[in-house]
């Protein structure tokens, strides 16, 4: 069972991939149609310029890069886009919370964080639209016509 799951390593990585993507992309969505949804997730009173900034970046990001992350573009980029609002989602807003609360948002945050962290590293995986543009162009056949380099 190993040896077949290690067979399907790049399937396995594409999944989570598009996993990850699908489901950053929805919380973008639930943080737009909410009411005040950052602000009520950072505990804010007020809203200000510096709270609707934020809510900006986060929102674009999430939507954003969760649908490249989805689709396998640019996805280094769009998962490093993401990192800064992960690394805040659990340092910031729910590290006081604490391990083991009742709604584990720092858990499921820092699972996430940690996600990301490896789309960044290993990138996006053979099925992805980053893999399909990147792929060499097709190897020329002895004995097949070339076509000649262009002249200035």
């Amino acid at each position: 069972m190993l040896r077949s799951l290690e067979a399907q390593r790049d399937l396995i990585l594409d999944a989570l991939r598009v996993y990850l993507g699908t489901g950053l992309f929805f919380r973008g969505l639930a943080l737009l149609m909410t009411d005040g949804g950052l602000q009520q997730l950072l505990g804010a009173t007020e809203p200000g310029l510096g709270l609707t900034g934020l809510s900006v970046y986060v929102i674009a990001a999430h939507l954003v890069g969760g649908a490249l992350l989805a689709v396998g573009l640019y996805t280094r980029l769009a998962a490093l886009v993401q990192l800064p609002v992960l690394v805040g989602a659990v340092f910031l807003v729910h590290w006081r919370d604490g391990l083991l609360s009742a709604d584990q948002s720092l858990e499921f945050s820092a699972l996430v964080l940690f996600l990301l962290l490896l789309v960044c590293t290993f990138g996006s995986g053979r099925w992805s639209l980053d893999a399909k543009w990147r792929r060499p162009p097709a190897p020329v056949v002895p004995g097949s016509p070339r076509r000649p380099a262009p002249q200035n």
